[in-house]
C-alpha cells in the first residue's frame, strides 16, 4: 500500500500531471485499456450482478467512454484560467481563478455500478491533473479484478488500483490523501468523512436516500408506469437514484399498480426471474434483507424470489408513511405505492424527510412541474422520466444534505478534483499612498468613495 501511494505522490510532485499533454495521454490510455478489456468487463458484470450486455454497456461502459470523450474535447478550455472582475479599489490589477489539482486522490467505489462508479471519477481525477488510487468494491470481485487489469494496462505512474475489503479500506482512509471521493451508503459515508477529518482531507460523498416519484393528478399513467418500471427495476433496483417509492393520488392507486405490472411484464416477461435481461441481487445478505421487507409488507403483486440464484422479482407494495418498507432506502426491486389526498400534503411529507438524492415528478403542467421542482430540495431529478438525468455528462450529479456533498460528471468532475486558486496580479507602475499608515481623514474619504 505505502509503495503505491508514495509512487502516486512522487508522480504528482514531479510536476508531470500539470501538463495538458500528460493529462490527455492518461485519458487516451484509459480509453484504450477499457476498449481492450470491454468484453471482460461485460462478462464480469454478468458474473457479479447478472447484467445483460445491453445494460452493461448502456449504464456502465458506454458512460465511461462518454466521460473520456467529453474530457478530451474540452480539456484545454477547462484548464484555462478564468478571468474575474477586479474592484476599482485594487486598480491596476487583474484577477483570475486557476484550477490546481488537489494532488493524490483516493476513489472508493461501490458494487452496484462497479465499472462506471470506479472509472468515471478516475476520468475527472486524471483530467484535473491528479494522481489517483482506485479501490473497487470487494462485493463485485469479478469486476474488481478486471478493473485492476484495466488500470494496469494504462502503465501510468498517475493511476493505481488496490484490492481488499473493509480492513484495507480503513487502512487507506488513514493515509494522507489530498482528496477522498466516496460512493456508497449514508452510514459508510459518515465513517469516511470522520476518517477524512483526522487529516482535514476534503471529501466528495455520493450517497443515497429515499428518492420519491410523485404522480400529479394529471399524470399520463401509461407513460409514467413504463418509465418508472424501467428506472426502478434497472439493475434490479440496486441503483442509488432509482425511484424508492411512488406517491400517487388515492383514487389512482389501483390503476397505477396495474399499469406498473403491465410494464414489468412487457419488459421482463410473465416470469421475470427467468429473464436474461433482469439482474440479480448482489449477495445473500442483501437478498435476505429484501425478503424480510417483503414478508413485512402488503404486497399488491410480485414478491417471487429464488435464493439460490439471488433473484427477487419486481414487486409493488401498498404502503403508508409508517410502513417498514418506508424506514430506509430499499436498494432493491421493491416499489411501495403511497396514496395521498392532496398534492401539497404529499410534498410536505417529502420536505419533512432527509433530502433525497433524486426526485421524479410526472405531470402535464409545466407551471406545476416548475413549482414542485423548485420547492423541494433534492440532488437532481427529472420531470416525466426517471434516472436519465445522470446520463447527461453536461449536468452535475450529486446529492445534498444526507444524500451527499459535491458533484461530478463532465466539467463538474474536473472541478470536483480541482482546488480553485484565486490569483490577483497587481500593476507595479502605480502605488497610491492612501493604503498605508498613518491614516488620515482625506484617505478615509477616498476609500469610502471607492468601496461602496
Amino acid at each position: 500500500m505505502q509503495e503505491r501511494i508514495i509512487g502516486l505522490q512522487d508522480c504528482y510532485h514531479s510536476g508531470a500531471t500539470l501538463e495538458a499533454d500528460f493529462r490527455r495521454g492518461q485519458l487516451e490510455a484509459l480509453r484504450r485499456a477499457v476498449k481492450k478489456r470491454e468484453a471482460q468487463l461485460t462478462e464480469a458484470l454478468q458474473a457479479d450482478l447478472g447484467k445483460a450486455p445491453f445494460e452493461a454497456y448502456a449504464t456502465e461502459i458506454g458512460m465511461v467512454y462518454e466521460e473520456i470523450a467529453l474530457a478530451l474535447k474540452h480539456l484545454n478550455r477547462w484548464m484555462r484560467d478564468r478571468r474575474r472582475p477586479t474592484p476599482i479599489s485594487q486598480f491596476p490589477a487583474r484577477s483570475c481563478i486557476h484550477y490546481e489539482p488537489y494532488g493524490t486522490a483516493l476513489i472508493i467505489a461501490p458494487w452496484n455500478y462497479p465499472v462506471q462508479l470506479s472509472l468515471s471519477p478516475l476520468v475527472g481525477a486524471l483530467a484535473a491533473g491528479n494522481a489517483a488510487l482506485v479501490k473497487p468494491s470487494e462485493h463485485a470481485p469479478a469486476v474488481a479484478q478486471v478493473l485492476e487489469a484495466v488500470i494496469g494496462d494504462m502503465a501510468s505512474p498517475a493511476a493505481a488500483c488496490m484490492q481488499g475489503g473493509r480492513e484495507e479500506t480503513q487502512a487507506l482512509l488513514k493515509q494522507p490523501f489530498d482528496l477522498i471521493f466516496f460512493t456508497g451508503s449514508v452510514e459508510v459515508g459518515k465513517a469516511v468523512m470522520a476518517a477524512a477529518a483526522q487529516n482535514l482531507t476534503p471529501v466528495v460523498l455520493e450517497l443515497g436516500g429515499k428518492s420519491p416519484c410523485i404522480l400529479a393528478p394529471d399524470a399520463d399513467l401509461p407513460l409514467a408506469a413504463r418509465r418508472i418500471a424501467w428506472g426502478k427495476w434497472l439493475n434490479a433496483g440496486q441503483t442509488c437514484v432509482a425511484p424508492d417509492y411512488v406517491l400517487c393520488p388515492k383514487d389512482k392507486v389501483e390503476e397505477t399498480a396495474e399499469r406498473l405490472r403491465q410494464a414489468a411484464v412487457r419488459q421482463f416477461g410473465p416470469q421475470p426471474l427467468e429473464s436474461g435481461d433482469y439482474p440479480r441481487i448482489i449477495n445473500e445478505k442483501h437478498f435476505d434483507r429484501l425478503t424480510r421487507l417483503i414478508k413485512a409488507s402488503d404486497v399488491i403483486w410480485g414478491g417471487e424470489s429464488d435464493r439460490e440464484r439471488l433473484r427477487i422479482g419486481p414487486t409493488v407494495i401498498a404502503a403508508g408513511w409508517d410502513s417498514p418498507v418506508m424506514e430506509e432506502e430499499i436498494f432493491g426491486p421493491l416499489l411501495p405505492v403511497v396514496a395521498y389526498d392532496r398534492l401539497e400534503e404529499a410534498l410536505d411529507q417529502v420536505r419533512l424527510r432527509p433530502r433525497p438524492l433524486a426526485l421524479y415528478f410526472f405531470t402535464g403542467s409545466r407551471p406545476l412541474a416548475r413549482r414542485v421542482m423548485r420547492s423541494v430540495s433534492f440532488g437532481g431529478g427529472c420531470v416525466n422520466d426517471t434516472v436519465v438525468h445522470l446520463v447527461n455528462p453536461h449536468l452535475p450529479f450529486g446529492g445534498v444534505g444526507s444524500s451527499g456533498m459535491g458533484c461530478y460528471h463532465g466539467r463538474h468532475s474536473f472541478e470536483a478534483f480541482s482546488h480553485k486558486k484565486a490569483i490577483m496580479t497587481r500593476g507595479a507602475w502605480l502605488d497610491l499612498p492612501v493604503r498605508y499608515p498613518p491614516y488620515h481623514e482625506k484617505a478615509e474619504r477616498v476609500v469610502r468613495r471607492l468601496m461602496k
